[in-house]
């Protein structure tokens, strides 16, 4: 039988969760705020341990 060490980390359901959560989210900025509904608020879930994590932002537009 096969050990953690011998096949890598036990991370199937970070990856499961990531489907379902989705990975990216684009957001529109108006007066240099982000520019969200009432109701709408932007999270990040962490499911996969602590690893080093990479942001990235994309400004499109003037």
């Amino acid at each position: 039988m096969e050990t953690e060490m011998e096949t890598g980390t036990d991370n199937a359901d970070a990856h499961l969760k990531r489907t379902v959560m989705d990975r990216e989210v684009v957001v529109a900025v108006s007066g240099g705020k982000l520019d969200l509904g009432p109701w709408e608020q932007v999270f990040y879930g962490e499911f996969d341990g602590k690893r080093r994590k990479r942001v990235l932002v994309k400004i499109i537009g003037e």
